[in-house]
């Protein structure tokens, strides 16, 4: 089977990530990583926090500590998060490790020597009253574009228009607020993304064709306004060293990477962090998944749409401009804006619900399936608990967790703990297989595609399968006057159980592994089951011992509902 190369965008170091940064990146990586485990691929799933860049300093320096301890603190707490919510990384590294470091300044070196890296002296904006340069996120003000007022030196959080910190109106330093700016001339680190551009438009398009149109239009979108040189170091006291053995001038300065710089290889450099976390005995070749590696894996990267520029342009450059044969990406699905009622969810500015308060409100499943049914994919897509609430009843409540529960409950009461035999499948056994075969087909279909919206449909539509195979069969009048009859249609029932459990697992694996667990099979090592498998229901058979688990999903009241809405805001809070 193939080797498949999954990332999501880097979240960043500074506080736990709302539902949006969730939707946008890691979650959907998660639930295509976990299929194509299941359907026998050899994946690797890499993740990492992205710790450098001002947001990192300023967050320390409000919190009373040190730049690394709150790096470290914080990389601790978002994983703890993530694996609440079940994010199977195969490593989640950090960006401030030696390997992103060493990396870094390799690719940094090669870009000198291939001459996509010059020196130049620029204009800065100097503080007097901090007294020292203030690098871009050092630097607020209003966006010169759409009039936004806490728009930062960087980007623009609201238009997402890249910025240079001068471009901004009525800038002011975002460490005192002092409004006595000054500008000065001094040395940095130019990326020719320029002398590159033409190369980037040939890799484009020779890969746009597998990526979804938001991506490709964003690419295509920074390819027709031209590519800039950008400055690639800052003054910042945290950050990948620019290496003395080169620069040694800016690196007495203390010159760091610019985050966007460095960020991106944190891919490669996290990857290298696994292999050197191996256990003894056990040996990972990173190189081979990175390098010289284009005929042997298929690389996806998810992300939201503002970090689409970096990956789809950005570091594409950077590794053609290296010059060496590392991998890039094959697809980056680009996602839309999750909004909360209309507005954005906004870590700067505490708006929306944050992960570790979604899960302290319900189980993590809850969560991902909405989020993943409802991805933003096509164009954005608002949470309100209205309609959380309503998805969470009626697709997990009632179509599937009453499912399990009424054909387990039942079954126990009419025949005890063995999967009861019943007589051979009939005709709506065999309309039912069919059916399910050809939802399957559809909802590999749609998985294959990375068609989150569409294979959440599909599943959703497997789940209603059973139920109207119940509604047709009606099990409790049947065994009124046809106890074998009856029989037969649980069993169905409960293969139907079985097969839910391994097919859903890449959406809910929580409650995928309860409903797997309610049958005492001996050799239960199936990862997937093909649509013409499908078709028989005969992976549980008679007289296997099941239990009933607990209930599964629990439907959310009208009382707890307004209890969401005061606590985290919404319609009618």
């Amino acid at each position: 089977m193939a080797r498949h190369l999954v990332t999501s965008a880097l979240p960043y170091i500074n506080g736990i990530k709302h539902l949006g940064n969730m939707v946008g990146s890691m979650l959907p990586a998660d639930v295509y990583s976990r299929y194509l485990r299941q359907r026998g691929h050899d994946v690797l799933y890499i993740c990492a926090t992205d710790e450098h860049g001002t947001p990192a300093e300023l967050a320390a320096k409000a919190a009373g500590t040190s730049v690394a301890e709150f790096c470290a603190q914080a990389h601790d707490e978002q994983k703890a998060v993530y694996d609440g919510f079940h994010l199977a990384f195969d490593y989640f590294g950090r960006s401030s490790s030696r390997q992103n470091a060493e990396i870094t300044q390799h690719f940094a070196r090669k870009l000198w020597e291939n001459g996509f890296i010059e020196e130049r002296a620029i204009s800065q904006v100097y503080s007097p009253v901090d007294g020292r340069f203030l690098p871009d996120r050092y630097v607020e003000g209003t966006c010169p574009h759409c009039g936004y007022d806490k728009a930062r030196g960087d980007q623009c959080e609201n238009c997402t228009r890249v910025l240079d910190p001068t471009d901004l109106l009525e800038p002011r330093s975002a460490i005192s607020g002092s409004t006595e700016l000054e500008v000065r001339e001094t040395k940095h680190l130019f990326l020719l993304q320029s002398k590159l551009q033409h190369e980037v438009e040939a890799w484009v398009s020779q890969h746009e064709a597998d990526w979804p149109q938001l991506s490709s239009s964003i690419a295509r979108k920074w390819l027709t306004e031209g590519l800039h040189d950008r400055a690639i170091t800052r003054d910042l006291d945290w950050g990948v060293p620019v290496p003395a053995d080169t620069w040694p001038e800016l690196a007495a300065e203390g010159k760091v990477f610019y985050v966007w710089f460095d960020a991106p290889i944190e891919y490669i450099g996290a990857t290298k962090e696994w292999a050197d976390a191996a256990p003894d005995g056990e040996r990972r070749d990173w190189k081979s998944w990175w390098y010289e590696s284009d005929d042997a894996v298929r690389y996806t990267q998810f992300m939201a749409k503002d970090n689409v520029p970096f990956h789809t342009v950005m570091f594409p450059a950077t590794e053609l401009g290296v010059r060496e044969p590392w991998k890039k990406v094959d697809v980056v699905k680009g996602f839309n804006w999750l909004t909360y009622y209309g507005g954005k969810f906004s870590t700067s500015q505490k708006r929306g619900i944050f992960t570790d308060a979604a899960l302290e409100t319900l189980p993590a499943d809850y969560w991902r399936y909405f989020l993943i049914a409802n991805a933003p994919e096509s164009d954005d897509s608002s949470f309100t608990w209205e309609h959380f609430a309503a998805t969470v009843n009626k697709d997990l409540a009632d179509t599937l967790g009453n499912f399990v529960n009424r054909v387990l409950s039942f079954s126990r009461k009419r025949f005890g703990d063995e999967v009861p035999a019943g007589t051979a499948a009939g005709e709506a056994e065999t309309r039912l297989g069919e059916e399910i075969a050809r939802l399957l087909a559809e909802y590999e279909e749609h998985m294959n595609a990375l068609q989150y919206r569409k294979a959440g449909a599909a599943l959703r539509a497997l789940w209603s399968a059973g139920n109207s195979y119940l509604e047709e069969k009606t099990p409790w009048l049947e065994i009124k006057t046809d106890p074998d009859g009856a029989a037969l249609t649980l069993r169905t029932a409960m293969n139907l159980i079985h097969l839910y459990a391994i097919v859903s697992e890449p959406f809910i694996p929580a409650s995928a592994a309860a409903m797997r667990g309610a049958f005492a099979l001996t050799a239960d090592t199936a990862t997937w089951v093909a649509p013409e498998e499908a078709k028989s229901l005969a992976s549980v058979p008679a007289g296997t011992l099941f239990t009933v688990p607990p209930v599964l999903f629990a439907k959310i009241t009208e009382e707890e509902l307004e209890s969401y809405r005061e606590r985290f805001g919404g319609a009618g809070a």
